[in-house]
Order: structure tokens, then sequence, then C-alpha cells
């Protein structure tokens, strides 16, 4: 190989750098680093010897603009104050960056518009998208699917491969827990219209207590957030039910606080389950009962299964479809139905 001086001792090198040292162009310096197998293996060898006594690092955007990629991929949540998403996006930030990957966040503000825009604008700039219960219409998210690689969370139509938290089964185990403490008149407290999680709790909670024979009532939609709750236990408490299971946690924290300011007693008067299990669901007062699942592993299984599209090299699940299990929690929240 020739010999190189830098002019200057503090100037990085570049690519150019690196094709002179090495006796080659600078496309052919740029194909050994990015994609090495579509070169000569003697020529790479000499390119990455050149490169590694001229202590070149290859900018990310130098390879993406060589390469196509970025190495980075979008995390898309609704609400990124809601403490579900925490663990969801710390899961996926873990596996990302165990790949090489960098993590990309965007709240979309329960907006689907926003979505769907953000997704437009981060085509170029990120390699793939993790949608966590997304907004979008089925063929929003068909039309996105088939024009860049995504898996959704929480979300599942059948062109993009999904990580579904199986909160339905958990509103099985929580209306026998319920049945069990002697509550026969059970509200369904919902979260947003375009929730398709809420849509399915919505569709379990009406298959098990028809098949119960039990009196049961529906108040919402209501936005997912501790503020909503004093409009959720007003209209639930007018229903007569005495006991609520609730679309999230924050919706039925605003709940408890607004039925103690009722003076409406939790739970000797009303039982309350929410879900998720967030951060502060144990010390709230009374402390929540809830459907708690791995939300942080579904957020690492996400990513593995969109980075076996992206790059099969890193291993990971090519299966369409992963259901995170979920269980009852039972703390101070739920109690024995009051004898009337």
């Amino acid at each position: 190989m020739a010999e190189l001086q830098l002019q200057s001792p503090g100037r990085q090198p570049t690519i150019r750098d690196v094709a002179e040292l090495a006796g080659v162009a600078t496309s052919t310096v740029s194909r050994a680093l990015s994609n090495p197998l579509r070169v000569n293996h003697v020529t790479r060898e000499r390119i990455e010897e050149a490169a590694a006594q001229l202590n070149y690092v290859p900018s990310s955007q130098a390879r993406g603009l060589s390469s196509g990629r970025t190495q980075t991929v979008a995390v898309l949540v609704p609400d990124i104050t809601n403490p579900f998403y925490f663990d969801i996006i710390r899961g996926a930030q873990h596996q990302l960056k165990a790949a090489g990957y960098t993590q990309l966040l965007v709240d979309t503000e329960e907006s689907a518009e926003m979505e769907a825009d953000a997704l437009q604008k981060m085509r170029r700039s990120a390699d793939g998208f993790i949608l966590a219960a997304s907004r979008l219409t089925d063929a929003q998210l068909t039309e996105a699917a088939a024009q860049q690689p995504l898996v959704t969370i929480n979300r599942a139509p059948a062109i993009a491969p999904t990580v579904v938290i199986d909160t339905p089964s958990a509103i099985i185990q929580a209306l026998e827990h319920l049945v069990s403490l002697g509550h026969s008149r059970i509200c369904f407290v919902g979260g947003p219209s375009t929730s398709w999680s809420n849509a399915k709790r919505w569709k379990a909670f009406q298959d098990e207590t028809e098949e119960r024979k039990l009196t049961t009532f529906s108040v919402g939609p209501f936005a997912p957030k501790t503020t909503s709750g004093a409009a959720a236990a007003d209209a639930a408490a007018h229903t007569g039910a005495t006991a609520c299971i609730v679309f999230n946690d924050l919706l039925a924290i605003g709940m408890l606080q607004r039925l103690r300011e009722r003076g409406i007693r939790v739970p000797e008067d009303m039982s309350i389950v929410g879900c998720d299990d967030i951060f502060g669901a144990d010390f709230c007062n009374p402390p929540l009962t809830t459907m708690a699942s791995p939300i942080e592993q579904a957020g690492r299984v996400a990513v593995s299964m969109l980075l076996s599209r992206l790059n099969p090299q890193y291993g990971g699940t090519s299966r369409s479809l992963a259901v995170m299990p979920t269980h009852l929690t039972v703390r101070a929240s739920t109690g024995v139905a009051p004898a009337h």
C-alpha cells in the first residue's frame, strides 16, 4: 500500500484517504465497508488494513448514503407520559443497542394523523418501525407495511408481524375474581374508540359476562389518562355497578381519586380492576388490582421480529405473531360485593 500523510494532525481521515492509501476508488471502499461480500477478499483486506492504519470510522450518515441503511429504528407510541410505554421503550432500546442500532422515539399524541405523518416523513431516516398500540386504520396499516418494514405491538393487522399482549384472557381472570367475591353487576370502563386492544377487551368482557349471565354496564370511551378518571368514576357510579373493569391503570387511578372525593369507598362500595400494572399501581390508595404482563419483553420481542426482517444475520424470530401472557395481580382495590 502507498504511504499517506494527513495534512493536519487534528483532521479526521475520510473515505478518500482510505481509498488513496489502499489504491482503489472511493466507491470500492464504500462497498467493502458497508457490504463486504460484494468486494474481492484481497481488495477488502487491503481496504480494511488501510482503514485500521488511519483509524478511519465511517459515519452513520455515510453508511446510510452508501447502503440505504441508517442503523436506526423508530418506535412510535401514542403517549410518552403513560408509564405503560416506558417498559416497551426500555425493552426495545436494550435489544436495539445490542444489535448496533439506534432508537428514534416518536410520541404520536393519540393521533392517527400524527402517526401517519411520522411514518411518511421518517421513511428515509429509519430502517424500520415499531408501532405500539397504533391508532391507524387497517387500511392505513396495510399501506404502511407495504412501504417499509414494521412490527406492531397490541395491534394485529394481517399484513404485518405483531406482538399481542393477551389482556382478553386477563379480562376473564378478572371476571372470575369478581364473581368469586359475589359481584354480579359489573361495569366495563372503556378506553379510546380507536384502540384495537380496547375492542378486544370489550369483546372478551361481553362474551364472558353473557355466558355467566351477569348484569353488565359500559361507559366511555375515555382518554387513557388519570385526568379522565373523574368523569369515568361519575359515569360508573351512576350505573349502580358494584365493580368495574377499567381500560388501563391510569384511568383506574383517576377513578380511585374521584370515588374517594364522592365518599364511595373502594372496595367496600365498589371494586376497581385496572390493566397494565404500571409503576405506581401498587402504592396508590388503595393499591390497585390489575392485569399484569411482561411489557418490557414485548418491546424486546418486537425488535427481534423486526431485525430478523431487516437483516437475517442478527438472528431473532421470523414468526409473524407473538403472544405475551397476562395474569391478574390481586391487591386491595377489590373486595366482597356490598350486601345490597
